[in-house]
């Protein structure tokens, strides 16, 4: 179902990735490494998402022969509560790259995107900047600037 909510907004305007959209991360392989994946190749889950699982997050998308666009992250799976419906969990972001907004077509985000967006790019500044300085500080500032959208 994950694979389904990804590409909702692709499939919404006409247009899919032919690839899948997450995979598991591993320390034997560091790649491709289930036993998880976010996909719409599999016939059937094979695994359900657990606790502590490393995950990719690539959606993208292709137009051949002219360009392509893909923004990879991994995220962690953290528990996020319990009720009678069962056990949630929610991604923690793990890499951290400020996303070049200025690829970005404001009016294509709504208000949760550029939301989401403007966290992402926070929480990036906030966990990358004790690590840079001078000019690679400079240019993580600029680049986590909040979108206006």
């Amino acid at each position: 179902m994950l694979d389904s909510i990804a590409r909702a907004p692709l499939w919404a305007a006409g247009v899919d990735f032919g690839h899948g959209t997450g995979h598991g991360v591993g320390y034997f392989l560091n790649v491709h490494e289930g036993p998880q994946s976010i996909s719409k190749a599999l016939p059937e889950p094979s695994m359900a998402m657990q606790p502590g699982m490393i995950t990719s997050i690539e959606p993208g998308l292709y137009r051949p022969g002219q360009w392509g666009i893909r923004i990879e992250n991994l995220v962690v799976n953290q528990p996020c509560g319990t009720n009678e419906f069962g056990d949630f969990l929610e991604f923690e972001t793990l890499t951290l790259c400020p996303i070049d907004t200025r690829c970005i077509e404001p009016g294509m985000l709504d208000r949760r995107d550029v939301d989401w967006l403007n966290a992402y790019h926070a929480l990036a500044r906030a966990r990358l900047a004790p690590l840079v300085d001078d000019e690679a500080k400079a240019w993580l500032m600029a680049r986590t600037e909040p979108f206006a959208g």
